[in-house]
């Protein structure tokens, strides 16, 4: 079986987010970029997969510029067998980026693809759930635990009340959720392997997808500041105070 992974890159989680004097966006200029936290998560998976012999073959997608080759080298650093880069200089939006899988989906024939549940970015969380549908398969969201047998997935689910079980036939959609697994640390062995494994190169225009966005951002603005707290010495002047500001 071969399982495709997508494998987005974001601003590192690490990073203080800074918009733009003029509120077009953040600031991404000299700021450190890494793989969406979930999308690591989502190859571990696959790589997990694949050494329990359920797979063959691992590939990650990712969907950018020119520059994003570097990134998709650390997806096959971390172990996987191959990449695919849809080149593209403008942002891409769930339902396009779910446009661009399923081509790939329909010209590589995998058993399984894998998906982090959301961007850290973005925070959309529609990736994967756009993609099953135009795919016409089963979906598996917010996964903790996956297991593969007799072509079908049994996926442990996290939801609001605790956890699901579902069984889901394959080929699927399945997205992670941050407690499925740790993701393995790249050693230097591995990084020097990666310069050797092949990364196919598609540019978008060539996949025929519809890229009309449905959303436009007008204005990016950072949150508000938080005034300071005010310091109560018991319950009635509390009340007393949220009266006052017109919260009671």
């Amino acid at each position: 079986m071969k399982i495709l992974v997508g494998y987005k890159r974001v601003v590192d989680y690490n990073v203080r987010i800074q918009v733009k004097p003029d509120g077009t966006g953040v600031v991404t200029d000299g700021v450190k970029l890494s793989a969406n936290p979930f999308d690591d998560i989502a190859l571990e998976e696959a790589l997990r997969l694949r050494e329990k012999s359920v797979a063959e073959e691992v590939v990650v997608v990712g969907i950018g510029p020119a520059d994003l080759t570097a990134h998709l080298r650390n997806g096959l650093a971390m172990g996987a067998n191959r990449a695919i880069h849809v080149v593209t200089a403008d942002a891409v939006q769930p339902l396009t980026a779910a446009r661009v899988l399923q081509k790939l989906v329909e010209k590589e024939q995998p058993g399984l693809v894998i998906l982090g549940k959301q961007a850290i970015d973005d925070d959309a969380n529609q990736t994967g759930q756009m993609l099953a549908a135009l795919w016409d398969r089963p979906q598996a969201t917010f996964a903790s635990k996956v297991e593969i047998a007799n072509g079908k997935a049994t996926v442990t689910r996290e939801v609001d009340a605790g956890l699901e079980t579902i069984e889901a036939e394959l080929p699927a959609v399945i997205t992670t959720d941050l407690r499925l697994n740790e993701p393995r640390f790249i050693k230097l062995p591995d990084i020097m392997k990666a310069k050797s494994k092949p990364i196919d190169t598609i540019e978008f225009a060539t996949l025929g997808v519809d890229a009309h966005d449905q959303l436009k951002t007008t204005h990016y603005a950072a949150p508000a500041k938080r005034s300071k707290g005010v310091m109560v010495k018991d319950a009635a002047e509390l009340v007393a105070v949220l009266k006052q500001k017109g919260l009671l």
